[in-house]
């Protein structure tokens, strides 16, 4: 593909570079699978701090957002640790407990700060709280289903032998 030069158009340029950087083009390295993993793991985090902007900017109820924002980030942070835990834990009942907890106090968390938002601010507020964390958790469990195996992904494998059914 020609490129444009000083002197005329050089044919020996690299589509890559006119296209974008995306893919294998994007380093000179071997591309790197767990760097991209990670990047869509936490999409929904990008969604809710991306978002900042437009809120501040458009006059959006600042106090929802900020209340949504800060619970759904603390819950992933909260559930992020709880699920290491329970990755480094060697009791099925202590696994089973972590998770249920890291659930059911994410949902806790969450509805206390739409609630905050609500009864703090005004019906806006606790609005834009709600529609903030179901679209982060739209992102997250669609994102859930594509980068990973189940919570306990990189937990440690099963004993014996497969089955034969």
């Amino acid at each position: 593909m020609p490129a444009p030069t000083e002197g005329g158009y050089s044919y020996w340029v690299n589509p890559c570079v006119i296209v974008g950087t995306c893919g294998p083009c994007a380093t000179d390295g071997s591309p790197d699978p767990q760097a991209d993993v990670t990047v869509l793991r936490y999409l929904d985090v990008c969604l809710v701090l991306a978002t900042a902007p437009f809120v501040l900017v458009g006059g959006m109820p600042t106090l929802g957002y900020v209340a949504g924002a800060g619970a759904w980030i603390l819950t992933r942070a909260g559930t992020a640790f709880l699920h290491a835990q329970a990755r480094r834990a060697s009791d099925a009942k202590v696994r089973a407990g972590l998770l249920v907890a890291g659930l059911l106090g994410r949902v806790w968390i969450v509805a206390a700060a739409i609630l905050f938002a609500r009864y703090a601010g005004s019906k806006d507020d606790g609005v834009m709280a709600a529609v903030l964390v179901l679209a982060a958790f739209t992102v997250y469990l669609a994102m859930s289903f594509v980068t990973r195996d189940g919570p306990l992904g990189a937990g440690p494998q099963a004993q014996g032998r497969p089955s034969a059914s």
